[in-house]
């Protein structure tokens, strides 16, 4: 790809002096020596930004409908290819550790080149990998692993450069909402992944059929991104917002003068913000992932303990679980989404660090929840749903502040890396292992009364039980967070607006 580096006056900046300036005194991430995006250039009409917002949220939705589709089916895979609770639990964890590892790949690429391309191009890839998933037969389930990997390539193209373009379009109130908006497709698109997956496999009678839905409805979702995606410049809100650094004299856009990789990841590093969020992220991502697989097939072992032993008939207990599982994930999300949202917007006036404090909130109350149904599973299972809906609608306050703080405390040019190396940091420690981890454990513990439906149920349990406290853990991450917020995000705010900010030692909290 051959980009324009020269001004309109015919010369080309010098990067050298470029960074010698920084060295004299400008941080890492300025945008002072990167000029502004064009003004006509970056304009995107409202209505346009909303079909865009409307593409991306589609997307999301299949996204997350494709990753627990497997989850709703665990049953029948494990009979089909006859492999226990460590073996399931790494299909998950391969799906996970390639889509973490492209990750900082699409960072780099996506806060460089076109988006919408490589959106294009990755979605292609996972619309060919997971439809070549449901032809496979029972001997070859490392060949459901593999393209289980090949599937974490394509979804990483999507996830890490889709809340960019949103952060592109809208700033402010409205750009929470929007936020908002894309992440409620997440617990829907998990709740409807075990739905729809159950059913089809239920009604076809083939668990195989379950994972051919979701490239179907991708392919729509690929025609409407070639159609309606638009690539606006990045930091185009932030200029719109700024009438006297947008109409600055024309000179290249900033996607086309970047410091190197290294330079934007020690920026980061300097973030605390982005740094204790992303370990906090990393926690939620451990509870959720962990929840997400297995609750269904726990609850169906609680079921067959408290029958005394003895495996459901036609598989019928873990079809009623992965229903109501899954239509508790879709409302319990749905409402924690809208309820995080609503208080983010009309608290942050008042309390500027608010964000990382309801997301503390969440992940604190949460976890007693958890822990509360994982215990009484075996006592009763509609008490075990009371606790897992509360815990699971706390949670879930979180999903769309998250990707905001993000946005307001990373400057538009270093977003996409932001967003990559969060989710390689929160999936590598977090669900990338903890669906194997709690597979292993229940396997480890299983061996000591092999034979015993109850201690089956047990093993399982006990492995559950480290969700909540990795959920505390999480929460006080959060809190950290909530002790530089503030600064961070004025900082981002002066290097944007080409203004160096105060040094550590004045800027607003610091100890003078």
């Amino acid at each position: 790809m051959e980009l324009d580096r020269t001004s309109p006056a015919g010369k080309t900046p010098d990067r050298s002096s470029l960074r010698a300036s920084r060295g004299g005194g400008v941080p890492y991430g300025s945008l002072e020596n990167e000029p502004p995006p064009p003004a006509g250039a970056a304009t995107i009409s409202p209505r346009r930004s909303y079909v865009v917002v409307a593409v991306l949220c589609y997307v999301n939705l299949l996204n997350y409908m494709d990753r627990y589709t497997i989850a709703g089916i665990l049953d029948s895979i494990q009979t089909y290819f006859n492999i226990d609770d460590g073996s399931a639990g790494l299909l998950q964890t391969v799906f996970i550790c390639s889509f973490l590892v492209l990750a900082p790949v699409f960072g780099y690429l996506g806060d460089r080149y076109n988006r919408k391309l490589i959106i294009s191009v990755g979605l292609a890839l996972w619309i060919l990998t997971s439809l070549g998933s449901s032809f496979i037969t029972e001997k070859y389930f490392w060949v459901l692993l593999l393209t289980r990997a090949f599937v974490g390539i394509g979804e990483a193209s999507y996830c890490t450069i889709a809340p960019t373009i949103i952060g592109d379009l809208f700033i402010g109130a409205k750009r929470t909402l929007m936020i908002s908006v894309f992440y409620i497709f997440i617990p829907v698109g998990c709740g409807l992944g075990y739905i729809i997956g159950n059913s089809i496999a239920t009604a076809t009678g083939d668990w195989h059929w379950a994972l051919r839905l979701n490239p179907i409805l991708g392919l729509v979702g690929l025609l409407l991104i070639i159609v309606f995606l638009s690539n606006p410049a990045r930091g185009a809100a932030e200029a719109q917002s700024n009438p006297a650094r947008g109409a600055a004299e024309a000179q290249p856009t900033a996607e086309m003068m970047h410091t190197s990789y290294w330079e934007d990841v020690k920026y980061l590093l300097q973030n605390r913000s982005f740094v204790l969020s992303s370990l906090g992220v990393t926690a939620m991502t451990f509870v959720t992932g962990a929840l997400a697989f297995w609750t269904p097939i726990f609850l169906q072992r609680a079921r067959e303990a408290l029958r005394g032993g003895g495996r459901c008939a036609e598989h019928s207990c873990v079809s009623s679980d992965s229903y109501a599982f899954g239509a508790i994930t879709v409302v319990t999300g749905i409402l924690g989404v809208l309820m995080g949202s609503s208080a983010s917007r009309k608290l942050k006036g008042r309390v500027p660090h608010v964000d990382p404090l309801i997301c503390a909130v969440g992940m604190l109350s949460s976890s007693p929840c958890f822990f509360l149904a994982i215990v009484l599973a075996y006592v009763s299972i509609p008490a075990a749903y009371v606790f897992i809906a509360i815990g699971e609608t706390l949670l879930s306050l979180s999903w769309p502040i998250l990707a905001d703080i993000l946005l307001y405390v990373v400057v538009p040019t270093r977003r996409a890396t932001a967003e990559a190396l969060q989710i390689t940091v929160c999936h590598l420690f977090g669900d990338a292992g903890s669906p194997y981890l709690l597979g292993l454990l229940s396997d480890w513990i299983r061996r000591y009364q092999p034979d015993s439906f109850t201690w089956r149920f047990r093993s399982l349990e006990y492995s559950f039980l480290l969700c909540p406290f990795v959920g505390v853990l999480g929460g006080l991450f959060f809190l950290l967070t909530s002790l530089h917020v503030t600064k961070d995000r004025k900082a981002a705010e002066l290097l944007v607006a080409g203004q160096n900010p105060p040094p550590p030692n004045l800027q607003p909290g610091a100890p003078s």
